[in-house]
């Protein structure tokens, strides 16, 4: 491909909790999934993070998630489908007001942690947050996990569709992430995490845990906020996929 877009999640920080480098990352990603408050984030917190994306040029989504700070929305939770369609109205809806007066607009919807994971597999879920994305607003994108059944869900509802593959997560054959409860889940070395991108984004395959390359298209690449490091991972795959040719550019800027 000739260009693939980076994102990471933002806006993350709870009060005196201080999650992730969002100045220095928003000068190296195109895309920022903004935390909206029920697995992290603060509205004030919130605010600053948009404004700094809009100076920068950074494309916004909202990072929903389930009502879970304590958890950071990474404990499975399973909520009624009425509960889940407004919770995802809600915190879509608050993001959009924040946004407006940070001067940018919300252009995507990324689930988070957890409810991200559920949503891959599990159409009753799916389906609630997909109803929810069109009771706001139809035109923006879903970030869904590439090769997943919710890639299908999604455009069979009217959505239009990203896929995402994540530079710092190990991968499954069958192209699930690894559980971060299991050694290796999460990647640390930046030079191994640049590699497996570029092959990414010029072969279309990533090596998974157990050695096995799989077929990965992806249309984004994630590279977690809060993790260890992440500012230099997202930095080294930025410059490698930058001298192999290919340009950094938002997906939901892209046009259908």
């Amino acid at each position: 491909m000739s260009f693939i877009d980076l994102n990471s999640d933002l806006g993350e920080s709870f009060g005196q909790w201080h999650m992730g480098d969002d100045a220095t990352m928003l000068g190296i990603v195109t895309s920022a999934n903004v935390a909206c408050g029920f697995h992290a984030g603060d509205p004030a917190g919130i605010l600053r993070t948009l404004k700094a994306a809009a100076s920068h040029g950074v494309t916004v989504g909202a990072h929903v998630g389930y009502p879970d700070l304590v958890g950071f929305g990474r404990r499975n939770m399973d909520i009624a489908s009425d509960e889940l369609r407004a919770d995802v109205i809600y915190q879509i809806g608050a993001l959009k007001g924040l946004a407006r007066a940070a001067g940018t607009q919300v252009r995507y919807v990324k689930p988070h942690g957890a409810l991200y994971n559920t949503i891959a597999h599990d159409r009753r879920q799916a389906d609630a947050v997909l109803a929810a994305i069109d009771d706001v607003d139809a035109s923006l994108v879903l970030m869904t996990l590439a090769g997943s059944p919710l890639n299908e869900w999604a455009c069979k509802a009217g959505l239009r569709v990203a896929a995402e593959a994540f530079a710092d997560r190990a991968y499954n054959r069958d192209g699930s992430l690894v559980s971060r409860r299991e050694a290796g889940a999460v990647l640390h070395d930046a030079d191994q995490v640049a590699e497996r991108m570029q092959r990414l984004a010029r072969e279309g395959v990533i090596e998974c845990i157990d050695g096995h390359d799989i077929a990965l298209q992806a249309d984004s690449i994630c590279v977690h906020g809060d993790s260890p490091g992440a500012v230099a991972l997202a930095a080294a795959v930025r410059s490698r996929l930058a001298r192999s040719g290919i340009k950094l550019k938002a997906f939901a800027e892209t046009g259908p």
